[in-house]
């Protein structure tokens, strides 16, 4: 299962592109092939295993789940 952050676009709103790229909605940013291959679960990697922007934000959306952490 992808990364239910990466998006793959044909522009970025400045310039168009002949074939889509991959980009992170975490950072608002096209991302390099190998990252995209993270994103895609590819060579045996995984993006909740390997990918520390995924890792960031799962963490920071587990620290807002209550007070106290408590959900």
């Amino acid at each position: 299962m992808a990364c239910p952050h990466l998006d793959y676009r044909r522009a970025d709103g400045e310039s168009a592109f002949e074939t889509e790229r991959a980009f992170c909605t975490l950072t608002d940013e096209f991302v390099q092939p190998m990252r995209a291959d993270i994103c895609n679960d590819r060579y045996e990697l995984a993006h909740a295993t390997d990918c520390e922007i995924f890792q960031e934000h799962a963490d920071s959306d587990s620290s807002h789940d209550g007070i106290d952490g408590e959900p």
